[in-house]
């Protein structure tokens, strides 16, 4: 426990797991998300004479939240209301869930059009994280993480994936509620207060401080420093290779020399499908 810690970087050297945001932490998809967004808000709003939809209406009512309720927001905010729908609607359908199937349509083919790198960065903290022996998953509410991941060379680092389809199949409430980031600390085998939550997003570091978490490491990629403070995150960088040394040189549970310990990638953790429910099960959901 570190609970006699300050609430800074300092926790990271003592805290046993990080839970990682996907879109916008490890992987730039964030900005494959915004350029889907926009290509969906700015057809349909123009075609029914709305206000144009701005980068700042992703960051104030989409970014970081389940897709649905993404639509829903951005709907609301424009003062305009359509019906629920069905998760099998068409993209063509004047509904919540047709929209929000359409956002999803173009976001794949973006994908596969153009692939996904993730954060150099990134990746530094993670491989120097599972070197020593810290605990990872990712909890996302996006319903593309496992492909998103996959696509970017990542999925083997996480036997734990919390995403959107699992949270629908489950019934766990997205964020900014703190449930989904609750769930992955429990299939870890640990609590709140043992746990960092890393996040790019308001709604994110909101779902973090709502579930008091150990310590709430906000990434700035355009949501602003100020934001991501005041909804909620202890510290702030502008790319996680700023905090790798405060991750500490060794821990108790760590190799003697964690250069030496297993490469993160390599281990004999089981990936499973977004629909298993032990407790290696993987599952995400972005907008």
């Amino acid at each position: 426990m570190a609970s006699s810690l300050p609430r800074d970087a300092s926790r990271l050297g003592e805290l046993d797991a990080l839970l990682f945001d996907l879109d916008g932490v490890l992987t730039p998809t964030a900005e494959v998300h915004m350029r889907a967004w926009s290509r969906l808000f700015n057809d349909w709003f123009s075609a029914n004479g709305l206000a144009p939809y701005t980068d700042d209406d992703y960051f104030e009512h989409v970014d970081g939240r389940p897709r649905y309720d993404g639509v829903r927001a951005m709907l609301a905010a424009r003062g305009v209301e359509l019906p629920e729908g069905s998760d099998d609607d068409s993209p063509d359908a004047q509904t919540v869930r047709g929209l929000g199937n359409r956002k999803n349509a173009v976001f794949a083919a973006e994908l596969d059009d153009n692939g996904v790198e993730p954060y150099p960065g990134s990746v530094e903290f993670l491989d120097r994280a599972v070197a020593l022996g810290v605990k990872v998953a990712v909890v996302s509410s996006s319903r593309n993480a496992v492909p998103v991941l996959e696509a970017a060379g990542l999925l083997d680092r996480f036997d734990v994936v919390v995403d959107g389809a699992v949270a629908a199949a489950e019934g766990i409430a997205g964020k900014p509620a703190p449930d989904t980031y609750l769930e992955g600390a429990r299939r870890l085998g640990l609590t709140a207060a043992d746990c960092v939550v890393v996040e790019d997003a308001t709604s994110g570091v909101a779902a973090g401080r709502a579930g008091v978490f150990g310590l709430v490491l906000g990434v700035d990629r355009g949501t602003g420093r100020d934001a991501l403070l005041r909804a909620g995150a202890d510290v702030v960088v502008d790319d996680l290779q700023e905090v790798v040394v405060a991750l500490g040189p060794a821990r108790a549970s760590s190799s003697p020399d964690p250069a030496a310990a297993e490469p993160a990638g390599t281990g004999t953790g089981t990936n499973t499908s977004s629909t298993d429910t032990t407790s290696t099960e993987t599952a995400e959901a972005q907008p």
